[in-house]
């Protein structure tokens, strides 16, 4: 993890595991975020840029999804030659080296699902709703049936996301249980809450609806 004045921070868990880059973005200081959320993440853009460059993918298509809060899952299984936003998703996934996915939240969670034996990434965002309509038992089985992915290889992290007391559903919980229920044991949970701490982190919850985005990034690099 990198000091408190760089702003994103890494998983030990994925920090681990060879050939792939990863991070999750944290509040930037001095960035007047108080706003609706395509204004939020203009004003974030340069930011974003800057760890997409720290991490060295920079230079490659980022995918993006619409963020609808549904279940979908986006499938980028050739090479893409140019950023691109799936429509009506709220998950990505892949096995192409040199594509970066991106999700972005403010209390929902940022689920990174990590398949090392067939080489496959999958990035899915995971709020009540999502969580609700199973997107990450969704994410799983996709990956089985795009990528040959078993459940028992995957490994799954979830980022910072609101949590009880400040909001009356632990879905982080929900997830967890899901992706045991499909199988996975290897699952890792950071355990923060993000409307724990406003000076790292951004809550929709918290600031009202009128605040920034953290991105969660994911790249297969070989």
């Amino acid at each position: 993890m990198h000091d408190r004045f760089f702003p994103a921070e890494e998983f030990p868990a994925l920090s681990a595991l060879s050939g792939l880059v990863h991070c999750f973005t944290t509040r930037v200081a001095g960035i007047d975020v108080a706003h609706e959320k395509a204004e939020a993440l203009q004003r974030l853009d340069q930011v974003h840029r800057e760890v997409r460059t720290f991490y060295g993918v920079a230079t490659v298509p980022f995918v993006t999804a619409q963020q609808v809060h549904d279940n979908r899952i986006g499938v980028i299984d050739a090479p893409v030659a140019a950023d691109k936003c799936f429509d009506a998703c709220d998950g990505l996934m892949t096995n192409q080296r040199g594509v970066c996915l991106g999700i972005y939240v403010a209390d929902c969670c940022a689920v990174y699902l990590v398949d090392p034996i067939r080489r496959a990434i999958a990035l899915v965002h995971s709020g009540k709703k999502g969580t609700e309509l199973g997107i990450v038992a969704n994410a799983i089985d996709r990956m089985d049936a795009e990528f040959g992915s078993a459940a028992r290889d995957l490994m799954v992290q979830l980022s910072p996301c609101i949590r009880p007391p400040h909001y009356e559903i632990d879905f982080a919980a929900d997830i967890i249980r899901a992706c045991r229920d499909k199988g996975v044991t290897n699952v890792h949970d950071c355990g923060v809450c993000t409307a724990c701490d406003l000076d790292r982190y951004y809550s929709y919850r918290a600031e009202k609806g009128r605040t920034g985005r953290m991105l969660a990034l994911l790249a297969l690099t070989q």
